[in-house]
């Protein structure tokens, strides 16, 4: 099942080390199957507020996206960006296949009638 990595990042204080990340971090998901889903383009805030940009980041699994991020070479150029940007990043896997919405609906029905 897919996963993705998701970064909201806000408060970017442009430096060189910005872009020396932003060059090497292909490197360092490639060999975990990862690939930019989102990068660089603006993002359209339709409720609420996001300040900032997004970054998505697909993977073929969840332990494809925890090795990326627990690999030696992630860890080596984070501190490239997180000296310079305020953010949140999260690991989440996708739905299966074939995922039905209303098996959820149903199970928060049922739930909420047993309270």
């Amino acid at each position: 099942m897919t996963a993705y990595a998701i970064a909201h990042l806000r408060e970017a204080t442009p430096h060189p080390e910005i872009a020396e990340y932003i060059e090497r971090i292909p490197a360092t998901f490639e060999p975990y199957g990862g690939r930019f889903l989102v990068h660089g383009s603006q993002h359209e805030v339709k409720e609420g507020s996001w300040p900032g940009h997004v970054v998505v980041i697909g993977f073929p699994g969840m332990d494809e996206a925890r090795d990326w991020w627990d690999s030696a070479a992630y860890q080596e150029i984070a501190p490239l960006r997180s000296r310079h940007i305020v953010g949140d990043i999260v690991l989440v896997p996708g739905v299966p296949d074939g995922y039905d919405p209303a098996v959820t609906a149903k199970a928060l029905r049922a739930a909420m009638d047993g309270q």
